[in-house]
C-alpha cells in the first residue's frame, strides 16, 4: 500500500506562509478488491467481526495536566455543520458512531472507534491516525479497513462500509508527530449480505446515518461530550466497560504534556474511558441530544492516569487546528463509488 503526498496551498484556514501536506494511503482501491474485503468481514455470520479485539497499540501514555493555554493558529470556527440522520426505522435509531475494523500488524482482526462525518459525498469517517496507519511498521495502512456504524455483536444495522483511501497530515506518517494523530477515511457505499456470499448495495454512509460537523481552534475549558467504545482495563485491573455499547462521558478540555513521548499541543479532557476500544472516540462540542449531532473537535489518540490512582481519568487528542481543517477539506472532496450495484 503506497503512501501519497498532496501539498495544499493557502486557503481561508491558513496563513500565506503555510502549505499543508496531506499523506494519502490507498486501501481497497477498486470495487472487486472492496468486495473481497467486505466478504472477509461478513462471511460465516460475520465471524471476523465477532472475533475482532480492541486495538492495543499506544492506548495509554504518561501525561500531566497543565494550567497553561494552547495558542490556536486562527480564530475559532466551524468548518462544516452536522447533518442529522434519517428518522428511526425498523426500531433502529441511526448513529454516526461505530467501530472501524482492520487487520493489525499481528495479522489478527482488531477495532477502534470511528465517526461518520458530514461531507458533500456522504462518505467520510474520522478516527485516530494510528487506527489507519500501522505505526509499528515502516509505512503503510492497516489491512482490510472497514467501518460499521451502530455495530453490536456481529450485526451491521446500517451496512458495512469499505475504506477506499485514507488521509492524514503528512507529519504523522513521516515523523509520527502525535500532534497529527488523526485520520479521515473515504468509504464506498455500504453493503450487506442478502444471502450467503451475496453482497447487496446498502446506500451512502451519510444518507443512512448522518454526519457530525467539524470545529477547529476551540478554546480550552469547553465542555466536550466524548463518544466511544471503551473496552480495556484500568491499571488497577477493573473493567467498567465492555466495548459492546456506545459510551458517553462529559467534561472540560485542558492542556496536557506527555512525560515521555513528544507532542507540542496535546489536548486533554476529563473522561474515565479506558484506552482499548476508545482509540478514535469522537470529542463533540455543542452536542444536541435530539439530533445526536454536534461538531467534532477532538479524537482520542490515547488515555492517561494523571492523578496516579491507577484509573484512567483523561482522554488525549491532538489539538484541532487550521491544518487539520485542510486535511479534512482535502478528504471531503474525494469521491468513492459503490462496491456492488
Amino acid at each position: 500500500m503506497s503512501i501519497g503526498l498532496v501539498v495544499l496551498g493557502s486557503t481561508g484556514f491558513t496563513t500565506p506562509a503555510q502549505a499543508v501536506r496531506v499523506a494519502t494511503v490507498a486501501l481497497a482501491s477498486t470495487a472487486p478488491v472492496a468486495q473481497e474485503v467486505a466478504s472477509f468481514w461478513l462471511a460465516d455470520e460475520a465471524a471476523n467481526l465477532r472475533n475482532a479485539t480492541p486495538y492495543t497499540v499506544r492506548t495509554a501514555v504518561g501525561a500531566e495536566r497543565l494550567s497553561t493555554d494552547i495558542v490556536p493558529d486562527g480564530p475559532p470556527r466551524t468548518v462544516v455543520a452536522p447533518q442529522e440522520g434519517p428518522p428511526p426505522y425498523e426500531g433502529k435509531t441511526p448513529t454516526t458512531w461505530g467501530k472501524v475494523f482492520f487487520i493489525g500488524g499481528d495479522g489478527l482482526p482488531h477495532w477502534c472507534t470511528g465517526t461518520s462525518m458530514q461531507t458533500k459525498y456522504r462518505n467520510l469517517v474520522a478516527t485516530a491516525g494510528h487506527c489507519l496507519f500501522d505505526i509499528e511498521a515502516p509505512m503503510g495502512a492497516l489491512g482490510k479497513w472497514v467501518f460499521v456504524p451502530g455495530y453490536a455483536e456481529g450485526e451491521t444495522p446500517f451496512g458495512l462500509y469499505v475504506g477506499k483511501v485514507g488521509s492524514s497530515h503528512y507529519d504523522f506518517d513521516d515523523i509520527r508527530d502525535l500532534d497529527r494523530d488523526y485520520a479521515f477515511v473515504n468509504v464506498y457505499s455500504g453493503v450487506v449480505l442478502s444471502a450467503p456470499d451475496v453482497l447487496t448495495h446498502a446506500g451512502h454512509l451519510g444518507v443512512n446515518v448522518g454526519g457530525q460537523g467539524l470545529a477547529v481552534n476551540q478554546p480550552l475549558g469547553s465542555t466536550i461530550d466524548v463518544f466511544g467504545h471503551p473496552a480495556g482495563a484500568h491499571p488497577d485491573g477493573s473493567r467498567p466497560f465492555t466495548g459492546e455499547t456506545l459510551e458517553r462521558s462529559t467534561g472540560p478540555t485542558f492542556a496536557t504534556r506527555f512525560t515521555a513521548l513528544r507532542a507540542d499541543r496535546p489536548l486533554g479532557v476529563d473522561s474515565p474511558f479506558t484506552g482499548e476500544g476508545a482509540l478514535g472516540s469522537s470529542w463533540v462540542t455543542d452536542y444536541a441530544s435530539d439530533t445526536r449531532t454536534g461538531y467534532l473537535s477532538g479524537i482520542t489518540m490515547s488515555v492517561s492516569d494523571t492523578d496516579g490512582d491507577n484509573r484512567y481519568d483523561t482522554g488525549i487528542s491532538p489539538y484541532f487546528d487550521s491544518e487539520l481543517a485542510e486535511v479534512y477539506r482535502y478528504a471531503s472532496g474525494q469521491w468513492t463509488g459503490v462496491v456492488v450495484r
